[in-house]
């Protein structure tokens, strides 16, 4: 079975550092929201136990690669503690569209939607809670794409309450830099001590990036990203960036200014939609698989 599945991307809409643990983790309020727009992960079903990832991932060494070591992850999940014995292999393949080091998810979301396919694939029948604390080895974001609805996340980032805001256009701009997460965190300027406050005020108060302050003091792109975004309409930065994005009501909307954007600037439109890409596919997969 070859299917290709969608590996979307996400915002963060707002971002707020509420403290940091003895751990070094940062606590955090985030709301998480996916575009319909993203990567693509296609995969054909071996009938062994060999997983290849066939795409040459420039700058990123084979054992860090976050979608072979997702397959792994539940290979050996199922292998070892469902005790299953059916072929788990794969050839793995993906059309690589979002920056690395964007702010946008794509690793985590590329971790993600190879959690969720492999087992449509397998037929392991592994439950999105199982697969989601999976995920958490991989990366914070992880649970998020697997789990496949927008979220209030807390605590450092695992705690997820699901959220329905409002699905508007976005223009998504990159300056062509990648800014690694480390980076920010680790400033000793970095605002941490940002108030915990109820979803329901955060959603009420106008909304920021706690890390954005910081991507622009040490980015020159980043800020002159946001200053020529901020001409046009709201506009922040997602995650711990390089992205930046601007609030459209229409798409038409958005194109306007991205077709007035200078050459250094390279992006996107998309909807923010509050069901995951991946798991509107999913769905409609598994109605065709059992009809």
């Amino acid at each position: 079975m070859t299917l290709t599945w969608p590996s979307p991307a996400k915002l963060n809409l707002f971002l707020y550092i509420t403290g940091q643990r003895p751990d070094g983790y940062h606590e955090l309020q985030t709301l998480f929201q996916f575009l319909d727009y993203g990567d693509e992960i296609t995969i054909t079903t071996r009938q062994d136990n060999q997983l290849n990832l066939l795409t040459e991932m420039t700058g990123v060494e084979p054992e860090k690669n976050l979608i072979l070591r997702a397959a792994k992850l539940l290979q050996n999940y199922c292998r070892h503690t469902l005790r299953y014995e059916g072929n788990l292999g794969a050839d793995i393949s993906i059309q690589k569209i979002l920056p690395m080091g964007g702010g946008i998810g794509g690793g985590s979301s590329n971790a993600a939607t190879t959690l969720v396919a492999l087992n449509e694939h397998w037929g392991t029948q592994v439950s999105d809670d199982v697969l989601a604390e999976l995920g958490k080895v991989l990366g914070a974001d992880v649970p998020v794409f697997v789990r496949g609805h927008a979220a209030f996340a807390e605590g450092i980032g695992e705690i997820l309450t699901p959220a329905s805001p409002k699905e508007i256009w976005y223009l998504v701009a990159h300056s062509g830099i990648e800014i690694s997460t480390p980076t920010i965190f680790t400033d000793p300027q970095l605002n941490r001590n940002s108030p915990k406050r109820s979803l329901a005020a955060l959603l009420l108060a106008p909304y920021a990036n706690d890390c954005e302050t910081i991507a622009r003091k040490r980015f020159r792109e980043v800020e002159q990203l946001v200053s020529w975004l901020l001409q046009y309409a709201p506009s922040r930065l997602t995650g711990t960036g390089a992205c930046v994005f601007s609030e459209f009501e229409t798409q038409a909307d958005a194109l306007k200014v991205l077709n007035k954007a200078p050459s250094w600037v390279q992006g996107f439109i998309a909807q923010g939609v509050n069901e995951s890409p991946l798991h509107k596919f999913r769905a409609g997969i598994t109605r065709v698989l059992h009809q």
